[in-house]
């Protein structure tokens, strides 16, 4: 086994995916963050009521 395999750290990734739920309809999409940023709540538009609705972060899906 090499040493420098041993030194080394593990990388962690700049982003990550998160899962966002409406506030309305519980409709659900998936975006991209980065890691250090704040939990996203943002407005877009709801396919189920046809109108733009609120959305926030509910989980965490995968680093990226």
């Amino acid at each position: 086994m090499f040493l420098t395999r041993i030194l080394l750290k593990k990388v962690k990734a700049k982003d990550i995916m998160v899962q966002l739920e409406s506030m309305v309809s519980g409709h659900r999409i998936n975006l991209i963050r980065p890691r250090l940023a704040e939990k996203l709540e943002v407005i877009r538009f709801d396919p189920l009521i046809q109108k733009d609705s609120v959305y926030k972060e509910k989980k965490k899906i995968r680093s990226m």
